[in-house]
């Protein structure tokens, strides 16, 4: 059983009681009517950030963590999140401990992690709307500030559970989502906004002395097909840039996955011309090979956020995902969204960043029935596992031509 004020509460019982909605809720140990608190929340000595989502959400995390620590410098700050996705905090310096949970279903094989839990943090900060981060957040803070759902069965307990409830938005870009959490304590509209890359790490010893310029890191694969460009688009490009004498860095995870999408591109070329280091470096390797090339090729993930940690000058490719919630983050960016849900008419391109790391978001063309890009579903079909027409239609050419300008900008600065 677990304990606060003298009142037990076992884990079942808090489980589903927060399930059942804003009356049970307000039952709880902790939690307030209509989310008013009537005292004054204390200076926090130990903060959580709680961000249970993918690698690139995580790093998206990064600039909110460093905010943390810079209003409460002598404060105690782990970031809690899923085994196997908190790699690009590893080194953070902002951070004191990362804490990993689970993907699996189920509350019987968080049960230790949750006693340890049990109201360790004065405040925790709640980056996603669902339960489960909802729930761990109740369960290991006091005081909480919480990213609400703007509708929707559970909005009523969550509201009833969180002192600083930030309800979602559509167009709301991520890393301003999550900063915003911070909106009690800092003032956002002062702040320059970075994503923090995990420290430069030395390449393995077989590619360590093979960098040359110029040179690109093309990031084939996506973790769904709906955010993929076509294989044979990126056949185009890095045949072009071999026969330009570009030497090509071919980059993805270990899983079959990214290793079936970039089989088949082996055949244009060999080392030192054309290096495959597919699931070969870890996320500090990455940040030492980004910062040492002259441009980046990537769609929608994590690498393409971390190369614009980096500040690697970059080509970056959106369908049906809109940019304005997701785009790729540049260095020292206000504290204002840097994209356009849409690039202007015809080329739909988009450019941000600085003179020295620019980033360039290209997006394809709507579908040829309807105005659709983009749609923020899952692809045309809406799951992940559909096609996607916007990123079919966006032309190897076009792509090609910004990857041209941004390595002769390179020679000129050489």
């Amino acid at each position: 059983m677990l304990a606060d004020g003298g009142e037990e509460f076992g884990l079942r019982g808090v489980c589903h009681a927060l399930r059942r909605g804003d009356r049970e809720s307000r039952r709880l140990p902790g939690a307030r009517r209509g989310c008013r608190y009537d005292s004054p929340m204390p200076e926090p000595r130990s903060v959580l950030v709680i961000v249970t989502q993918q690698i690139g959400d995580v790093l998206l995390t990064t600039p909110l963590i460093q905010a943390a620590r810079e209003r409460w410098p002598g404060a105690r700050v782990d970031v809690l999140g899923f085994a196997g996705t908190l790699m690009p905090l590893r080194g953070n310096p902002a951070i004191d401990e990362l804490i990993e949970v689970t993907r699996e279903r189920g509350w019987s094989p968080r049960w230790a992690l949750l006693k340890r839990l049990w109201r360790r943090y004065d405040l925790a900060l709640v980056t996603q709307s669902g339960d489960r981060a909802q729930i761990y957040g109740w369960v290991a803070a006091r005081e909480r500030s919480s990213l609400v759902p703007p509708a929707g069965s559970g909005r009523a307990w969550k509201l009833a559970i969180t002192r600083h409830p930030l309800v979602g938005a559509r167009d709301r870009h991520a890393v301003l989502e999550k900063l915003m959490l911070l909106s009690p304590w800092v003032a956002l509209d002062t702040l320059s906004v970075s994503l923090t890359p995990p420290p430069r790490a030395p390449l393995p010893a077989e590619f360590a002395g093979l960098r040359r310029s110029p040179s690109v890191v093309v990031h084939v694969p996506s973790m769904w097909r709906y955010k993929q460009w076509p294989v044979e688009h990126y056949r185009v490009v890095i045949e072009a840039l071999l026969c330009e004498g570009v030497q090509v860095w071919l980059t993805g995870a270990g899983n079959d996955n990214d290793r079936g999408l970039t089989r088949g591109l082996l055949e244009l070329g060999a080392a030192p011309d054309l290096i495959d280091v597919v699931g070969r470096l870890d996320f500090g390797q990455l940040s030492e090979l980004l910062a040492g090339v002259d441009a980046y090729l990537g769609p929608d993930t994590s690498i393409t956020h971390l190369a614009a940690a980096v500040g690697t000058p970059s080509v970056t490719l959106f369908g049906p995902t809109p940019p304005t919630e997701w785009g790729p983050w540049p260095r020292e960016h206000g504290a204002a969204s840097p994209w356009l849900r849409r690039g202007p008419e015809p080329a739909r391109i988009q450019r941000s960043g600085t003179a020295r790391a620019p980033i360039v978001l290209m997006q394809g063309p709507s579908r040829a029935d309807m105005d659709c890009m983009p749609c923020g579903k899952a692809g045309c079909d809406d799951h992940r596992d559909s096609r996607s027409e916007c990123l079919e239609r966006l032309a190897p050419e076009a792509v090609l031509a910004e990857l041209r300008a941004l390595l002769a900008r390179a020679r000129s600065e050489a």
